[in-house]
Formats: structure tokens, C-alpha cells, sequence
């Protein structure tokens, strides 16, 4: 049985005294007494040796010194001695205990600083999001680094395991879950681990779990990769409950990450007919799911006792790949533990993750006129396109005086502080895929509903230009993704020009690069 700690006016819980007092025997002397002589012991978070460094204890609000006298080689390789084995991720513990020792190395592999993190069974952290964890959904937590990820994925596998009497396979790459040591602590109940013996083997141990031990419910920490992605959705094919953390803060972050959109059904291009196109009221080419979402539930963990559900998670992300935000529903937990929730304020414009994936644009009346502040587009094709396209566009010089942002996706992607500032200030931000009249023009189009020019000869259009940047600059200019048919007449154009174009990429997003030589 594991008692539940008694939380501290900031929420945090206080460690288990006889736990803490195993990671204190690990230090060296003077440091395990200067560590014991601390007011609030049990909210200490971590303590950080760095050699030539005095050490440090961290607390929730504050750091302290512990000893004026440096940390020395000795000091470093007395814990080393006093834990387990560090493993390919440079993290260990101490046996039965969550707490968790990582270790930095310099060149040689030796090591120079150690941070000693204390760990927390604690009971109760999962009561906001019970309803859907005991409801045999699959549920996936995101959230910054130490906001509790781990701690409610060990009460998940504890309360499944022994309140449901469900049978619970915890893959444990890092012992974070159930602790170092062969025999895991009481804190996961009857739930069984899997320890992996190299992160790079993570994927492996869980289609391993759901071979060989015929498990109910499949606990996974930190989903990161995409074979771990492919790992997860082959275990939810054979109708395992999954519950799982994966790097990202938010649904936006992980509809922008190539390698764990999968995790949301995986979001592909498709084109759609002028008819079909029409009906929708969009651009011929848009986003689509490919295939189901391998969680039912993605939750946002905003602190320990407030989070965000996205639920049904399918639904969530069509509508997302449409520009339209479904608001999330907003639980949190009162002083004196009543849950409520509330569904969130919808939004007022798409979010980012579209913008990006997509160059989704507001569309406005054809007289409605439209600051915008260029950044990282040239000024000279903006104000072309303007010209050309004669709609009611003023370029501003200063980001506070625009109504949009135009700018391009590495810049977007880079979060350079203009673009930071845009999104704070709740500006729109519309992101081209290359810094071309043919590309400006399109946005403008589409913002302002004009009519749709012919998408061939706008590809011609953007190749005509990528040759005159070639020349000018002798570097290489790579165009937007065309089909097979408009490639070759690509291709034949720059041969005129007596340039070389080669095609790279998959489909649909296969493109032209255009090189002024031939290597």
C-alpha cells in the first residue's frame, strides 16, 4: 500500500522520508549532511553536483548551497559507486526507490556532473482523468519536462492493475516508472515491467509486451521516434488499451512533427477534383488523416492540476486540418480536490500547426484592405504581386502596424523573435513555402477570394522566376511540389535556359531544384 503524501501549498507532494533518507546515504559526507540540515526536506527536488562547482539542492521555488568547498572527482565517483549501473542514457537509480541519477560526461566519457532528481509515488494524481483511464480509452499525456507526466502514468498502470485487476505491462525504458532494481517499486501495485536495455530497443520491447504476455493495458513512457510511433499503432490494431507520454507540449506540436503525426492518424496531401474542391470551398490540395488516431484521448498537461482533453481525438484532428479549432475540454482540480471541467473558449484563428502544414489564409472581401509586415520576403516581388494582382494590400514596416505576417517557413520554424512577438500579440501569420511572386500570389489570391489561376501556368510562372534567381545568385532554387506532367514541362524549360533541373522528394511533394551546373 503506498501512502499519499501530504502536498505542500504549491501542490507539490513531500517525498517519502525513508525513501529520501537512500538517496541521502549516496552522497558524499559532507554534502549528505549539509543536504539533511535543509528546512522542508521533503520538497527537495533535486540536488546537482558539478565538479568544480559547489553543490547545489533545488527546491520548487529556490536553490541552495550546500557547501562552499567545490565538488571534486571523488565526490562524483563516491555516488557513482553507491547506485546502480548508468545505461546508454546516461541515467540510473537506486534499487526500489524512483529516484533517478543522471550523469554528464565529458570527451573521454568521464564523468563531471551528476544530478540526483528525487522521485515521488504518489497516489490521487490521476482522479482528474479517471472516468477515461478506467473507460478503456487509450490516452496520450503531453506536457513539459517534470510536470507530472510519469507520475500519473505509474498511477494509471497501479490503478488498472489493482483496482480494475486488469493485466498491465509497463514498458520502462529509463526504470522511471517503476524504479531501478529487478524487483519495481510498490508504487506501479501488481502491474508487471519490462525494462529495456537500450532506449534504441524501446520499439522492440513493446511489440515484444504484446506477443509474449497477452496484456490488457500497455504502459509506455516517452514515444519519440517514429519506429516507437509504428510500435504503438500495431499495439492499438490488437485492441490494447494504450496509455503513453511522447515528446511535445501540445496537439500543435505533434501535428507539425513528421515523425509523430502518425500517433494522430498520420496527415497527408490530397488533391482533390475541381468539382470536389468547389463543394468544399478550398484550394484543390488539402490535408486529410490518413488512418486512424492510435490514441482516443490526447491530454495537455498545463500543470498538476489543470489539463486540457482533446476527445474523440479523430474528430479533433479533421477538424484542425480544416482551420477550424474544436476547443478542448478544460478539467481542473479545486484546494479541496472537486474536479471540474468546462469546455474551452473556442479560438479566433486557425492554429499555427495548420498554417504551417498547410498555408491556410483568412479569405476577405475583394475592397477589404490589409496591412502586412514582410519578414524574410522580399519586399519588391510583395509589392509586384500587389500591383499585378490589384488588390487593396498596404506593405508596413513595422510589425506592430500589420494585420498579417507573410513569411517563410524556415523563418517560421526558427521562432525568430518577430514571429514570437506576432503570435503573442495574436497576429496572423500565413507562411509561404519559398520566397517567390508566384507563391505571394497565391496567398493574395486565396485571401481574397479572386479567381484561381491556372495551376499549370502558375508552376511555368514560379520556374521562369527560379531561373532569373538561379542565374542571379549562382545557387540553387528549389520550386513547389508539382505533379509528373507539369515536372517534364519544368524540366524542359530550364533546359532552354541551359541550366540543369533535377526532381527529389516522394509524392506528392516531389519537386524541381534548379542548379546553374551540372554537378
Amino acid at each position: 500500500m503506498i501512502p499519499s503524501p501530504s502536498r505542500a501549498p504549491n501542490g507539490l507532494a513531500r517525498a517519502d522520508p525513508a525513501e529520501l533518507d537512500l538517496l541521502f546515504q549516496a552522497l558524499p559526507p559532507h554534502i549528505n549532511r549539509a543536504v539533511r540540515r535543509l528546512d522542508n526536506q521533503g520538497l527537495l527536488l533535486e540536488v546537482v553536483l558539478d565538479l568544480g562547482r559547489e553543490p547545489e539542492a533545488r527546491f520548487p521555488d529556490s536553490e541552495v548551497l550546500l557547501d562552499e568547498t567545490p565538488v571534486t572527482q571523488e565526490d562524483l565517483e563516491f555516488v557513482a559507486t553507491r547506485v546502480g549501473s548508468f545505461g546508454d542514457d546516461n541515467r540510473t537509480g537506486i534499487e526500489r526507490t524512483l529516484h533517478r541519477i543522471s550523469a554528464i560526461r565529458n570527451r573521454s566519457g568521464q564523468i563531471v556532473g551528476l544530478t540526483c532528481r528525487v522521485g515521488r509515488a504518489i497516489t490521487g494524481t490521476i482522479d482528474i482523468i479517471k472516468d477515461m483511464v478506467l473507460g478503456g480509452k487509450s490516452i496520450l499525456l503531453l506536457g513539459r519536462p517534470g510536470i507530472g507526466k510519469t507520475t500519473m502514468l505509474r498511477e494509471c498502470a497501479r490503478v488498472l492493475a489493482d483496482e480494475m485487476k486488469k493485466r498491465v505491462v509497463i514498458v520502462d525504458t529509463s526504470n522511471e516508472i517503476g524504479g531501478d532494481g529487478d524487483i519495481p517499486h510498490p508504487g506501479i501495485g501488481r502491474a508487471r515491467r519490462m525494462q529495456v536495455r537500450t532506449p534504441a530497443l524501446q520499439h522492440s520491447v513493446m511489440i515484444e509486451a504484446v506477443e509474449n504476455h497477452m496484456p490488457q493495458v500497455i504502459v509506455i513512457d516517452e514515444i519519440g521516434t517514429e519506429l516507437e510511433a509504428a510500435a504503438a499503432r500495431t499495439i492499438a490494431e490488437r485492441g490494447v488499451q494504450l496509455v503513453a507520454t511522447a515528446h511535445g507540449n501540445s496537439l500543435e506540436n505533434l501535428m507539425v512533427n513528421p515523425t509523430l503525426n502518425d500517433l494522430l492518424g498520420g496527415i497527408q496531401t490530397v488533391t482533390l477534383s475541381d468539382e470536389e474542391a468547389r463543394r468544399r470551398g478550398t484550394q484543390k490540395s488539402v490535408l486529410e488523416r490518413k488512418s486512424p488516431p492510435t490514441f482516443d484521448v490526447l491530454v495537455e498537461i498545463h500543470d498538476r492540476d489543470r489539463l486540457a482533453v482533446h476527445q474523440p481525438l479523430a474528430d479533433v484532428v479533421d477538424a484542425a486540418l480544416r482551420g477550424i479549432i474544436k476547443p478542448p475540454q478544460m478539467r481542473t482540480r479545486g484546494a479541496d480536490g472537486a474536479i471540474m471541467a468546462r469546455v474551452a473558449e473556442p479560438a479566433a484563428m486557425r492554429t499555427s500547426a495548420v498554417r504551417e502544414l498547410q498555408e491556410p489564409a483568412r479569405t476577405r472581401g475583394v475592397h477589404e484592405a490589409l496591412s502586412i509586415f514582410p519578414y524574410g520576403v522580399s519586399r519588391n516581388y510583395l509589392e509586384q504581386a500587389i500591383s499585378d494582382l490589384k488588390v487593396p494590400v498596404r506593405v508596413q514596416n513595422h510589425i506592430e502596424d500589420a494585420d498579417l505576417i507573410l513569411t517563410l517557413k524556415n523563418y517560421y520554424r526558427r521562432k525568430d523573435s518577430p514571429i514570437k512577438e506576432a503570435e503573442v500579440d495574436g497576429i496572423p501569420i500565413q507562411v509561404l513555402k519559398s520566397n517567390t511572386i508566384t507563391q505571394i500570389k497565391n496567398a493574395l489570391t486565396r485571401m481574397y477570394q479572386l479567381e484561381t489561376p491556372d495551376p499549370t501556368e502558375s508552376a511555368l510562372q514560379e520556374t521562369i522566376e527560379g531561373i532569373h534567381r538561379a542565374k542571379a545568385t549562382n545557387a540553387m532554387v528549389e520550386l513547389s511540389p508539382q505533379n509528373a506532367y507539369v515536372r517534364r514541362l519544368q524540366h524542359q524549360l530550364v533546359e532552354r535556359h541551359e541550366l540543369t533541373a533535377r526532381s527529389t522528394g516522394k509524392e506528392p511533394n516531389r519537386r524541381l531544384r534548379i542548379y546553374t551546373t551540372g554537378d
